[in-house]
């Protein structure tokens, strides 16, 4: 059965009643609607506004901060910028959780708030109702320390972008990474 991890995950997160979508390479898959690759681990986001529901609701997990690349206990301090990933363990196994800047209506990059993305189709929906971060997104992200899954990610989904998707990419790209080579594909 396709996509076994991610159904396992939105069972978990079936009561939360907050907005919650997948990330990294597993948004990638759900948008293209198969298994592309092996993925070790579970990126989910959230907005940073609900992380505080959001450990109410895994109450039970062990969390932990990644403040400068060490595992930290997350107590019950709101987690404010730069810290923006969080680890959970529990009894549905490993969750990587990674905090997203808002404003009323609009998605904002938290490493240059120059970028933005518009709230509403910031998360997209499979067919059988599992969220995901919107691609060109998910492609911002890897654009930085791009490693060989990155630009196996990237091949796999760069044609199927819809409409000014891949406009949209490239401007966010040459703002963050002006010389990454992805720039030169992207029309």
């Amino acid at each position: 059965m396709a996509f076994v991890k991610c159904k396992q995950i939105a069972e978990l997160m079936a009561g939360f009643n907050k907005d919650w979508f997948f990330s990294g390479g597993w948004a990638i898959d759900l948008f293209l609607g198969k298994e592309t690759r092996d993925h070790y681990d579970v990126e989910i986001g959230i907005y940073r506004k609900d992380q505080v529901e959001l450990k109410r609701y895994l109450a039970t997990w062990d969390f932990r901060k990644v403040v400068h690349g060490e595992f930290l206990t997350w107590s019950d301090e709101y987690i404010e910028l730069p810290v923006h990933e969080i680890h959970a363990k529990g009894a549905g196994g490993d969750l990587e959780v990674l905090l997203n800047e808002t404003d009323c209506e609009n998605w904002i990059f938290r490493r240059d708030r120059r970028i933005t993305y518009p709230l509403k189709p910031f998360i997209r929906f499979t067919e059988a109702g599992l969220p995901y971060l919107t691609p060109e997104i998910v492609l911002l992200y890897k654009a930085k320390n791009t490693r060989e899954k990155d630009h196996m990610d990237f091949k796999s989904v760069k044609d199927a972008l819809d409409a000014k998707k891949p406009q949209w990419l490239k401007q966010a790209i040459s703002i963050h990474e002006p010389t990454h080579e992805w720039l030169k594909v992207l029309k």
